[in-house]
């Protein structure tokens, strides 16, 4: 956009409604006087001046009533009357009458946007907006996209020695998003897990109060300077650019609200005084002057129709969220009301205070509906949840979740000193709470069990990254001492699975020498055995025949004298033939079974001497081998423990450089916010001097 267009546009903003008005002046003694007095003036007029508006004549209708200025000369969807004349806001105009004419309404809008000219010689005097128009969402309804913070600087403002006490909080209603207030800046913290997203700097003072939109779009913030001055802001929670700063009170303010519609801006404080401000103008509408102590809560309605604000007194109203007309009195409590929360249908408003009790108010003709003590002492804080539970934290220190009809459902561990604020987070199903030390918790509330903590005095960059420095260095020598624990484990275990191997080496060597020795000894034992069977068998055959033989042999000699002798004896002679053949084969027999022995007498001890040999080295391996066995038993559990000892190692060393890693990490992140900040502190530097040489330049 070059800067000729932007002079272009913004002149053409400025100067259109004149020109439209040159071209054809709607004023009101001309044309709005006579729609007034025909529809408006029965009940606003110099005697009735139903709530204290007078529109029968220019100077009345511009005074505006009792809920202050009625008509914002040059923006019609600014004025308070034409609201109520389109059935905008509540109470329409006429009461419970259909709206008038559009040509009317049309009438009413030109004279307003025109300027809100008395008469065709009066001078159109268009107001500038120093606020800024919102668009809201629809009423209870998750937007299409929830806002969460983008990159926004995590430098803080201010960075103390000790914490402060826990004086706003509040969380989104769409997101796991938590704000956190204090001196002169709100922490803007991811619920779960908890993470630091951002610091918006609130240089008006001390927090007291935030509340987010009903979308969660806008993030508003009310406090100051005790005694001394008093203001509240609106950022934007996706930029965390400021969207609107309202007020100029001369105390703090203590409680703020933003309207349902986003058009409004309710405050009060120290002063008594309630102000609703327009959001598009930053003026004040009106103003409530009914309490007669500090105004410590307030809260607009969800549907943005009430506006309910309590003192310190136990003063306790709801009014007309836009008119200022008082509602209802809620009388009850004995004591100063510390806080205010609406249920989402705008049916039930929650009230606590300092005399120990939680009440609830129904909105039809302002009865209570339930009452009970929540908190010895005292309660500081109550909070609807989306589903219509309540959280609430005191003096005893507790914070507690109740559900709609007073019953404790549960009660979260106690703070160290008083607690001071609560908030339920619909996202997380999670209560958050912070106590007068400036510990702020938070808790699932499924089980009661504390997820963490909210850092409320976070370091500052240049601190982060020193601390990160410092962690990264610590964790480099813990992963340095790792190391080396490492190695020596797993030294020692490859030394001892070594050595196992080995001797798993040698026992099956001994085992596959032993096995051959054993073979061997069977071997020569069967040799033996054969040995001693053929030396007791040739013994026994020359046993046998040894005193035979020689007799056999004589006899076979006289037989066979005796057939020669005889030759025609054939008979004979086969008798002696056979008796020969049996002489010589036993003589045979004995001559085998003599050099059988004599061999075997020669054989049997070397075969025996063997067996001796074989069965000695069989022993010898056997043994060998059972102590080499042994030995690898007693191996086992030592190189078990070697094991788990380099596996525990191991594993500690990837933990350790896991988390030097996140060290690293850590301190890059903290060095990239550090050059973020700079970035972003000079762009801002540029836009504001820019945005100053360009309104300097016109």
């Amino acid at each position: 956009m070059t800067r000729q267009f932007v002079i272009y546009a913004v002149l053409l903003h400025v100067w259109w409604p004149f020109s439209v008005v040159a071209q054809e002046k709607i004023t009101y003694d001309e044309h709005v006087k006579a729609v007034f007095r025909q529809k408006c003036s029965a009940c606003h007029n110099p005697d009735k001046r139903s709530g204290d508006l007078d529109l029968t004549n220019y100077t009345g209708v511009m005074q505006g009533g009792g809920s202050g200025e009625v008509v914002e000369p040059g923006d019609s969807s600014s004025s308070y009357l034409y609201m109520l004349i389109t059935h905008e806001e509540e109470p329409a105009m006429p009461p419970e009458s259909p709206k008038i004419p559009d040509e009317m309404i049309a009438t009413v809008r030109d004279w307003i946007d025109g300027g809100a000219l008395e008469n065709a010689s009066s001078k159109a005097h268009v107001a500038k907006k120093p606020g800024k128009s919102f668009v809201a969402a629809a009423a209870g309804e998750r937007p299409a996209q929830v806002a969460t913070p983008g990159r926004l600087s995590k430098e803080p403002v201010v960075q103390t020695e000790q914490r402060n006490a826990i004086t706003a909080i509040a969380t989104s209603p769409w997101a796991p998003l938590v704000a956190v207030g204090g001196q002169r800046q709100v922490l803007l913290y991811q619920s779960k897990p908890t993470e630091l997203l951002g610091v918006l700097p609130f240089q008006e003072g001390e927090v007291h109060v935030l509340k987010f939109s009903q979308d969660g779009s806008l993030l508003l913030a009310g406090g100051g300077q005790g005694a001394a001055a008093g203001r509240t802001v609106v950022w934007d929670v996706r930029s965390g650019e400021r969207v609107l700063r309202v007020g100029d009170e001369l105390d703090t303010v203590l409680a703020a609200d933003l309207s349902a519609n986003l058009r409004l801006v309710a405050m009060g404080g120290p002063g008594r005084v309630v102000r609703v401000h327009s959001t598009e103008t930053a003026k004040v509408k009106y103003e409530v002057r009914k309490h007669t102590d500090w105004i410590q809560a307030l809260a607009f309605s969800p549907d943005g129709v009430l506006l309910a604000t309590a003192d310190r007194n136990g003063g306790l109203f709801v009014w007309e969220a836009y008119s200022g007309r008082e509602y209802l009195a809620l009388k009850g409590h004995g004591s100063a009301i510390t806080a205010l929360s609406w249920r989402s249908d705008s049916n039930v408003l929650a009230s606590c205070s300092e005399d120990g009790s939680v009440k609830l108010w129904e909105m039809e003709n302002g009865g209570q509906i339930k009452n009970w003590g929540a908190h010895g002492g005292g309660v500081a804080c109550v909070e609807f949840s989306r589903d219509g539970r309540l959280v609430t934290c005191g003096r005893d220190r507790v914070a507690k979740l109740w559900d709609a009809n007073g019953k404790v459902l549960r009660s979260f561990d106690a703070f160290q000193d008083l607690a001071l604020r609560t908030t339920f987070c619909d996202e997380t199903n999670g209560v958050i709470a912070g106590d007068w030390r400036g510990e702020l918790r938070v808790w699932d509330v499924a089980d009661g069990k504390l997820l963490g903590q909210l850092d409320t005095n976070p370091p500052l960059l240049s601190q982060r990254v020193v601390i990160a420095q410092a962690e990264l260095a610590r964790q480099d020598q813990v992963l340095q001492e790792t190391s080396k624990e490492t190695l020596s484990a797993r030294q020692a275990h490859e030394q001892l699975a070594n050595s196992m191997q080995d001797t798993e080496q040698l026992v099956e060597r001994l085992t596959t020498e032993l096995a051959s020795s054993q073979q061997t000894a069977t071997n020569a034992r069967q040799e033996v055995v054969q040995m001693t069977a053929v030396t007791e068998e040739s013994a026994a055959t020359i046993q046998r025949l040894e005193p035979v033989v020689p007799n056999l042999n004589e006899a076979a000699a006289r037989a066979m004298a005796a057939a020669e002798a005889v030759p025609s004896d054939q008979e004979l002679a086969v008798q002696a033939a056979k008796l020969d053949e049996i002489a010589r084969a036993r003589s045979a027999q004995l001559t085998q079974a003599t050099e059988e022995q004599k061999t075997a007498f020669t054989l049997l001890p070397e075969k025996q001497k063997k067996l001796a040999t074989a069965e000695s080295e069989s022993q010898r391996l056997a043994t060998e081998r059972d102590a080499v066995v042994q030995q690898r038993e007693a191996m086992r559990e030592p190189l078990a423990k070697a094991m788990e000892s380099r596996e525990v190692s191991e594993r500690t060393f990837n933990q350790q450089q896991q988390q030097r890693d996140i060290a690293e990490k850590q301190l890059v992140r903290w060095q990239d916010e550090v050059e973020f900040t700079v970035v972003l502190g000079d762009l801002r530097e540029q836009r504001s001097a820019a945005s100053e040489d360009w309104l300097n330049s016109q």
